[in-house]
């Protein structure tokens, strides 16, 4: 069997390494119109940072596994296609700033539409909107010229920075499909290739909806755990509680569980905001206003608790941030990853710019290239200043924000950093990794999310 997957992402390059490890009687090829980042993927200098992900890589490329830039050859050859592109939440026209952005799905189904010699299963692996098969479908039909589509969704559900855990041993496997004996086919089809690692228990099948409209809930229903333990942080600050302590009292309840209740300055990520703007595009699309409106909540309230941060750490510095060199430590939206979709420190980084702040910014697998265009500057803005070294980046700052939550953080020399500081020397720590009695101990004003 032939596969391919259209889009060498996030989602794309780890998914197909998987597959093409645990099925090594599977020919796997990625495509891409981005000739640097198959260039990348080729070069063992992976456009991804995952932890595991490079040595999957080289054990599964040129064997089985393959990068490329030949979309049409890929889906000549291939029975499954995977759709793994794209989908970001519109900047214009209908549904701006709320709506998903479709363009590139509708592209690749012109694409296939155009090119495909035979019949094809096609697999959603991107996070879409409701009904976005039957759209693909309707593409597809319309110019099929006597050739059967079979249109799956599977949704993925993974963790940057434990991508390869998750797909290795994932909680579930969602394959939605049309419920007629077709659909069914091509339903089974995938579940075999599953099945050659995942067990069968841990597959679930669906119609097509339910499949689509599972991921876009998993997403909100888990950054509404964090909005929700974010909101209670502000109120641990008020009253004097520490609400790590509450996130572990309310977390041993079996009810409830301790995941996602780890207050910090605010989720990010390629999905948890997109995936949510979208759900409340969907309950407006349908008339159901007061869903939608329950839902933007999730996102004001995560929009609510950087804007506090920045306040916060305005409000210590003496109200002015002008002309202070702050350092940022951490500017991936998580720890183990390279990806700066929506972090946090885009927005505290923006907005003590507005302060005319001198910003020293330090993150161990995020680019300057990245960094800098994230932050809409050019390499004519002298005020930031992207280090190579933590230390550096701390000496004679006035302030730290501990903005991602890199495990290297907690083994700092905090007492040479100290000594490198402006006094009083502060320290935010934006991720509850520190021990802020210890830091407090060496002298640092060390103030961290919730703890009053």
């Amino acid at each position: 069997m032939k596969i391919c997957c259209i889009g060498a992402g996030y989602v794309g390059g780890p998914t197909m390494a998987i597959i093409a490890q645990k099925c090594p009687h599977i020919e796997v090829t990625v495509v891409d119109i981005n000739k640097d980042r198959i260039a990348r993927w080729n070069s063992g200098d992976l456009p991804v940072y995952e932890p595991g992900l490079d040595s999957v890589v080289r054990e599964c490329s040129g064997k089985n596994l393959y990068f490329s830039t030949d979309v049409e050859k890929a889906i000549l050859e291939s029975e499954i296609i995977f759709l793994s592109v794209n989908t970001p939440t519109k900047t214009y026209g209908l549904g701006a700033g709320r709506a998903a952005d479709l363009k590139y799905v509708e592209r690749c189904a012109r694409k296939i539409a155009e090119v495909a010699k035979g019949d094809k299963i096609v697999v959603e692996k991107s996070t879409l909107p409701v009904r976005t098969a039957q759209s693909i479908k309707k593409i597809l039909t319309a110019n099929s010229d006597g050739r059967n589509f079979q249109i799956l969704s599977n949704p993925e559900f993974l963790a940057e920075g434990t991508a390869i855990q998750d797909l290795e041993f994932p909680d579930r496997v969602l394959i939605g499909g049309d419920q007629n004996n077709e659909g069914q086919v091509a339903v089974n089809t995938l579940v075999d290739i599953y099945k050659n690692w995942v067990p069968a228990d841990k597959i679930i099948t669906t119609n097509l909806w339910s499949s689509e409209l599972s991921k876009l809930t998993a997403n909100a229903f888990l950054a509404q755990r964090i909005s929700s333990i974010n909101s209670i942080s502000a109120l641990c600050e008020a009253t004097g509680a520490n609400v790590n302590e509450v996130a572990h009292a309310i977390g041993r309840d079996s009810r409830i569980g301790e995941k996602f209740l780890k207050a910090s300055v605010g989720f990010g990520g390629s999905c948890f905001q997109k995936d949510i703007l979208n759900l409340v595009y969907l309950c407006e699309h349908f008339g159901l206003p007061e869903v939608a409106t329950y839902w933007n909540g999730v996102i004001e309230m995560n929009d609510y608790q950087k804007n506090r941060f920045t306040r916060n750490v305005l409000s210590e510095l003496f109200n002015t941030a002008s002309d202070k060199k702050i350092a940022l430590l951490g500017f991936a939206f998580k720890k183990d990853t390279n990806d700066t979709r929506e972090s946090a420190a885009i927005y505290v980084g923006k907005d003590l710019l507005e302060e005319r702040a001198e910003l020293a910014i330090f993150d161990p697998k995020v680019q300057e290239s990245q960094i800098r265009a994230d932050l809409n500057l050019d390499k004519k803005d002298t005020n930031v200043i992207v280090y190579k070294d933590p230390y550096e980046a701390a000496e004679g700052a006035y302030a730290i924000l501990i903005l991602t939550e890199w495990d290297q953080f907690k083994d700092l020399d905090f007492e040479k950093i100290y000594r490198g500081m402006r006094k009083p020397a502060f320290i935010y720590d934006g991720r509850n990794i520190l021990d802020l009695e210890s830091l407090k101990t060496i002298g640092f004003k060390a103030i961290g999310i919730g703890q009053g």
